[in-house]
């Protein structure tokens, strides 16, 4: 059996409907394409994104920071629960074969540096402007860029 990639997403726990209408529909286009979804299993861009892939009928998986499982989203298959607070952005950046990353602060912001550091690739929606954060105007041209991007 092929590796399914595992395309993260990644931002704020609390954003705008306009950020939280682009994760969703990323969750559900990274689903339509096969991968599995990886985010930090909480609220808002992580909530909207794991909605959208489970809606799709793909398949997601919760790095909380956590060491309890029921604190996840409910739209979490795989919670995995860590123990390790801000620690698990590192999990997330590992575990990804590409990120991406809308809105968010200081926290997005360290798993884009943890991803970048990882030479994962990623794609940004109205997010921190680094070097190395590939731009995309909306939730198509990310998904389309990350899978892109994923290494054979």
């Amino acid at each position: 059996m092929a590796h399914q990639p595992l395309i993260a997403v990644i931002g704020g726990r609390k954003a705008d409907k306009k950020l939280l209408a682009e994760a969703e529909e990323a969750g559900r286009l990274i689903a339509r394409k096969g991968g599995i979804l990886v985010c930090g299993g909480l609220s808002g861009v992580m909530e909207a994104s794991s909605k959208g892939a489970r809606m799709a009928g793909g398949r997601t998986l919760g790095i909380l920071p956590h060491d309890n499982k029921r604190s996840v989203n409910d739209y979490i298959d795989i919670p995995v629960a860590t123990g390790l607070g801000i620690g698990r952005n590192v999990i997330i950046a590992r575990t990804a074969d590409a990120v991406i990353a809308i809105g968010g602060a200081y926290g997005t912001l360290s798993e884009i540096a943890f991803s970048l550091q990882l030479e994962k690739p990623v794609v940004g929606i109205k997010t921190w402007d680094i070097k190395g954060v590939i731009p995309a105007k909306n939730a198509a041209e990310a998904v389309e860029k990350a899978f892109a991007l994923l290494t054979p």
